[in-house]
């Protein structure tokens, strides 16, 4: 499909002086695409120069389209010397190449360079026109959208779910390569920018055609990473799940959803709260038809492992180009072929969608990293995750699952080794979901509350040793004593009380080694790693009296000296469950310790803080009803048969069962100081402030009148360590003091903002040089309404007024209004000096970061950011595309600018200026799922220099407020800037 690209430039304003002798610049733009290179006129002595060029034209595939970004580069034009640099653009096309995106690209963009940040801005439009299509054989996938957000799109439905795609691709690193060995700054960075702006559109582009050889038009929870692997060379791979989607009517009030026909004439299958974007995302709600249509599975019925894991849909059929995940016309609606890797990356799903939850499912893998010798076949690579994924689908067939939702992949690298890391969650799905036209059959808009909970295993030959009961809901199926899972809480699920963070952290030396013997230190670690991670988890479950974790993520960061391990989830109480009991201690304490008091003493704290975390959480387990206890009782065969299966189990199997029959009690051992260590560790866990709730989760489980007041938030800290002997427990102290601290940094400049929750609170751990341990958090803050009863509501969120002064939000929009603001409320250890500092112009700086503007410098709406796939009080009524940005940022002056905390502050504040521009470019006004998937960061103290890579991603959107068709008003969904801390 050849196309047409066009763009012009039409101004610049705020440009950095470059003429020391006229304190002004003689500006002209380089617009290039492909091979094709254009140029404006000089504009001479100006600082805000008018170019008002002709159209440039560019005749190219949409192939080319898709891949190449359109590079826009400002220069100073010298008449003696050569044309200095002043920073560049560049613009992605393929949100031009969707039937439904914008027409055109157009607004201001702020002018970058990776040495000295943002330097004035650019007015650009685009615009592209696409002929027929007459290649049989075409390369590209226009008209393929794709989605950051784990769950379906608002004001979209889905037809059909076919299943996981997934992509890599490989190339040589331009930071490694010079011939000559010299680096120079500004162009090594720039060649990366651009190099990995090409990867990600073919990257893109190759998954858009595996999604239209499966029949679809979308990907849905598009995951896109980057490896940088050195000298080996640079891998960019992307997963996501394909699915048919059908566009709703952005007309159609929010009330009106559910009457309104779709386009195809099909009734659609979202209720109210489809395009309500104010609750907890329930996608794809089916609508009850008539009573001839075929039933559902039943959710009640338990599937045995023999059944669930027979060789229809189990088995590992050979990998072909058309993945795709149907029914059979000539099989019972209960079995339906799957492809070979059964993973699905959304986190969200509608009631009814997942049947059964077995548990978490997880692989590790460590490699040698060895040389990219052919970039165009990634062999290697692929067949490394593919090991992963296979050893993934292994557990969760073991769990009597088909399936795996919640799947992520990520890697941690240092120097030549790399940890391959996989998780999700073992689940069997509702097969009617997953056929053409299936969502228009009728499904029970309301399943039973604890259908999910119910195991999928077979009770008489389970995987691994666990206490089942039945089911305290329905007391017809059993259920297990705790559940861990990857994905959101599910909307049908019934919780008693609130949800809350639960994170547990640790830190483990290792000798410094290099190739196979290095490999051989870490994977003996990786094991007792991810037990002590559980195990944490497990005791502050308990300590909580909680039963299960939703959206856990174990992140494992490998460094010269040392692994980092954290792992974050949100605890709830599922009343289906049965009640936790209590931790019981157990064993002798060490040395002048060794005494029943001391033991006594710590069983005391442990219960009194037990009986104050549920009056915190409010965990009042309702009494089971004369109709509950009055429900079918198991039969005796079925008791005798499942004791026998734990008096068959082996001794070694009864040693690790700690439960001790009725009690239920979970022991901690005590048999050294280290675990003494560890109880008072537990014990001194940093309490929440009164008036704050905090969750990785999309929506804290529990409440549900939530306000429109919303502020995203961004910190990085960086922590150098000092002592040369430190041991494993001197290490986690310093790791948990610097995520607690990080925690009660955003309790402190949130307080105005009481009653609050943080809710997905996204940290990610490096261990970027070998003195340094990087803590990044992304997260947004949502008040509620105490005064609102916290019942969960039959239909959606109750939800206050749209409109908010600014009086009550703790940060001000515009991220550098005025110096004092960005002072006094985003952090006392960042000085304004050192933030104007980093820009040679510091009064153009302060006005480009102030908001998006439009052309003539008229001000438009601010675009507002969440890490949320909705804005409360509003509805998304348009997506615009994906936003994914790699940024690189290069300091020779880092004590100049602030050190590491201005530099890294005034970087972040960038990237968001830069992805708001791009945003408000496209029309929009919001962006949602917005994620930093990378941020890392490399210092050299003695010379004064730093470099760091941030990589961010999310979808660009249009919202409107729920009552209306207007756009919000900038005073909705206020965004502060990072806060950003350096310690040393």
């Amino acid at each position: 499909m050849p196309g047409k690209l066009k763009a012009k430039i039409v101004a610049g304003r705020h440009l950095p002086v470059m003429d020391r002798a006229s304190d002004l610049t003689d500006a002209f733009v380089e617009v290039k695409f492909g091979n094709t290179t254009f140029k404006t006129d000089v504009c001479p002595k100006s600082l805000n120069p008018q170019w008002n060029s002709e159209w440039f034209k560019f005749e190219v595939d949409d192939e080319d389209l898709q891949d190449e970004p359109l590079q826009v580069t400002v220069l100073d034009h010298d008449t003696y010397s050569a044309n200095d640099a002043i920073g560049k653009v560049y613009i992605d096309i393929d949100p031009l190449l969707c039937n439904e995106a914008a027409s055109v690209i157009s607004g201001w963009f702020p002018i970058y360079d990776t040495i000295h940040g943002i330097r004035g801005e650019i007015n650009v439009l685009v615009k592209v026109e696409l002929f027929n299509d007459l290649n049989r054989f075409r390369q590209s996938s226009c008209g393929v959208k794709f989605f950051c957000t784990t769950s379906i799109p608002r004001c979209y439905r889905a037809a059909m779910v076919h299943g996981f795609v997934e992509e890599l691709v490989v190339n040589e690193d331009p930071e490694y390569q010079w011939i000559d060995r010299i680096r120079t700054p500004r162009a090594s960075n720039e060649a990366r920018q651009r190099l990995i702006s090409l990867m990600s559109g073919e990257l893109q582009r190759k998954i858009g055609l595996k999604v239209l050889e499966m029949g679809g038009n979308a990907v849905v929870g598009y995951l896109q990473c980057f490896d940088l692997e050195g000298e080996s060379g640079l891998v960019v791979r992307a997963i996501g799940t394909a699915c048919t989607l059908d566009k709703l009517s952005s007309g159609t009030p929010a009330s009106n959803a559910c009457n309104s026909p779709s386009k195809d004439g099909k009734e659609p299958v979202f209720g109210e709260d489809l395009l309500s974007s104010s609750g907890p995302p329930t996608p794809f709600r089916a609508l009850p038809t008539s009573s001839s249509s075929p039933p559902p599975l039943s959710p009640s019925k338990p599937c045995s492992r023999q059944s669930s894991s027979s060789d229809t849909d189990l088995s590992l059929t050979p990998k072909t180009g058309k993945n795709t995940c149907m029914f059979s016309p000539t099989v019972s609606d209960r079995v339906f072929y799957l492809q070979e890797f059964p993973f699905f990356t959304l986190t969200s799903f509608p009631p009814g969608f997942l049947v059964h939850v077995g548990g978490v499912v997880s692989a590790r893998s460590v490699k040698l990293l060895d040389r990219i010798h052919n970039p165009d076949e990634p062999e290697t690579r692929d067949a490394w995750w593919e090991e992963i994924r296979q050893e993934i689908k292994s557990h969760a067939k073991a769990l009597g699952c088909h399936a795996v939702v919640g799947y992520s992949e990520s890697t941690s690298i240092c120097e030549e080794v790399c940890i391959l890391s996989a998780s999700g969650t073992a689940a069997i799905l509702n097969p009617r979901y997953m056929r053409e036209g299936c969502l228009d059959i009728g499904i029970d808009p309301s399943p039973p509350s604890c259908g999910f909970c119910h195991i999928p295993y077979d009770e008489l030959n389970m995987p691994f040793p666990t206490q089942l009961t039945y089911c305290y809901h329905c007391r017809r199926q059993k259920v297990p004593d705790v559940l861990f899972t990857t994905i959101d809480l599910p909307p049908e699920a019934a919780v008693t009380g609130k949800g809350c963070l639960i994170q547990a952290r640790l830190c483990r030396l290792k000798k410094k080694a290099q190739g196979e013997v290095n490999a051989t230190a870490i994977s003996n670690l990786l094991p007792f790693m991810e037990y002590e991670l559980h195990t944490q988890l497990m005791n502050k479950l308990k300590l909580r009296s909680m039963n299960a974790l939703f959206g856990l993520r174990i992140q494992i960061s490998i460094g010269e000296n040392m692994l980092l391990g954290l792992a974050s989830a949100t605890g709830v109480y599922l009343t289906a469950l049965p009640a936790p009991g209590g931790i019981q201690i157990a064993g002798k304490t060490p040395g002048d310790l060794s005494n029943e008091h001391h033991i006594l003493t710590i069983q005391k704290r442990i219960n009194d803080t037990i009986a104050k975390n549920k009056e915190i959480y409010q965990i009042n387990p309702p009494e089971l009803t004369e109709e509950v206890v009055g429900s079918p009782i198991p039969e005796p065969r079925q008791r005798s048969r499942l004791f026998r299966s734990h008096s068959e189990s082996s001794d070694e199997v009864s040693e690790l069962d700690l439960s001790h029959g009725k009690k239920d009690a979970f022991v901690l051992e005590i048999d050294d100081t280290d675990a003494v260590e560890d109880i008072h560790s537990l014990l001194t866990d940093a309490t929440i402030p009164t008036g704050f709730n905090s969750c990785n989760t999309e929506i804290m489980p529990g409440i549900y009148n939530w306000t429109s007041a919303v502020q995203m938030f961004t910190s990085v800290r960086v922590f150098r360590l000092s002592n040369a002997n430190l041991t494993n427990q001197g290490l986690n102290k310093i790791f948990t003091d610097l995520c607690e601290n990080l925690l009660k940094s955003f309790y402190f400049k949130l307080r105005s903002m009481i009653p609050c929750c943080l809710c997905h609170l996204n940290f990610t751990v490096a261990v970027p040089e070998e003195e340094l341990i990087q803590v990044a958090v992304t997260a947004v803050a949502m008040t509620y309404d105490k005064d609102q009863t916290q019942e969960k509501p039959a239909e959606k969120p109750i939800t206050k007024g749209c409109i908010e002064t600014e009086e009550q939000l703790q940060f001000p929009m515009e991220l550098c209004a005025d110096s004092s603001s960005t002072n006094t409320q985003l952090s006392s250890k960042i000085s304004v000096s050192s933030l104007e500092r980093s820009s040679p112009v510091p009064d153009g700086r302060s006005r480009s970061l102030r908001s998006t503007r439009g052309f003539g410098g008229s001000s438009v709406t601010v675009v507002k950011m969440t890490p949320l796939s909705f804005l409360p009080g509003t509805r998304i009524i348009k997506y615009l595309g994906i936003i994914n940005m790699f940024f690189i940022r290069e300091t020779t002056s880092l004590r100049e600018e602030g050190g590491v905390s201005g530099f890294l502050h005034s970087f972040i504040a960038e990237v968001f200026a830069m992805v708001r521009a791009h945003v408000a470019a496209l029309g929009g006004n919001a962006v949602v799922s917005y994620s930093m998937k990378e941020c890392v960061f490399m210092e050299n103290p003695n010379k004064n220099q730093a470099q760091c890579l941030i990589n961010v991603s999310g979808d660009a959107v249009i919202c409107v407020r729920e009552t209306d068709q207007e756009p919000v008003p900038s005073n909705i969904g206020q965004t502060c800037t990072s806060e950003t801390d350096g310690a040393t």
